[in-house]
């Protein structure tokens, strides 16, 4: 191969890799947006299942980061999303982690009103163990369920804790130890919420 062929070889080349770059763009161009609204609807779902109803802003977008605090379980900053009514505070989900699951951490979304009273629960993401540890996925089971309307005070705390330990919530047969983690997490969210309830009702605080 002579020097020409070998020049006119590499200005292919070039011009292919420049097309597909081109072309790479052009798809994420496209397809970027999408996504990202799909990855928002999906948000706004999860947050209705766990946000009291009657919301009329969209909580998604009033999303900020909370500094990092041992009730929250992360290492790092915490989301929280505020639902509103007429412009007042309506209800709060915030973003935490379980740190203490069988296999590793627990990310959970807990949702509750302005008077701290639990709206819903429900799993982000976890390793624990198939058929053993994963009945806290709502589509395993109805033991998320469970923590719907209860409070601080509500079971207590010597309540907050799984049967085993001398409260009122169910434990998995043959794993403890999952929801467990997740009982404690929710309690230290609604113990965070009682923390720092002026703060985060801002100017409704009562």
């Amino acid at each position: 191969m002579n020097k020409v062929q070998i020049g006119l070889t590499a200005a292919v080349l070039a011009a292919f890799a420049i097309l597909g770059v081109g072309i790479v763009a052009f798809m994420h161009g496209q397809t970027g947006p999408l996504i990202a609204e799909q990855a928002r609807a999906a948000l706004g779902q999860r947050l209705a299942a766990v946000l009291p109803g009657g919301y009329d802003n969209d909580p998604a977008g009033e999303a900020r980061m909370l500094p990092a605090d041992p009730l929250l379980g992360g290492k790092g900053p915490s989301a929280l999303y505020v639902a509103r009514r007429a412009g007042r505070v309506h209800g709060l989900a915030f973003e935490v982690v379980a740190p203490n699951g069988y296999s590793g951490a627990i990310q959970l979304l807990v949702g509750m009103d302005r008077e701290g009273r639990l709206a819903g629960v429900r799993v982000l993401a976890h390793k624990e163990t198939p058929g053993l540890g994963d009945p806290i996925e709502e589509a395993r089971s109805g033991w998320i369920h469970g923590f719907a309307g209860k409070t601080l005070g509500d079971p207590g705390p010597k309540g907050w804790a799984v049967k085993k330990d001398g409260g009122v919530f169910d434990q998995f047969t043959g794993a403890t130890i999952t929801p467990r983690a997740v009982v404690q997490a929710v309690h230290k969210t609604l113990r965070y919420f009682e923390q720092h309830r002026a703060e985060l009702l801002g100017e409704d605080a009562p």
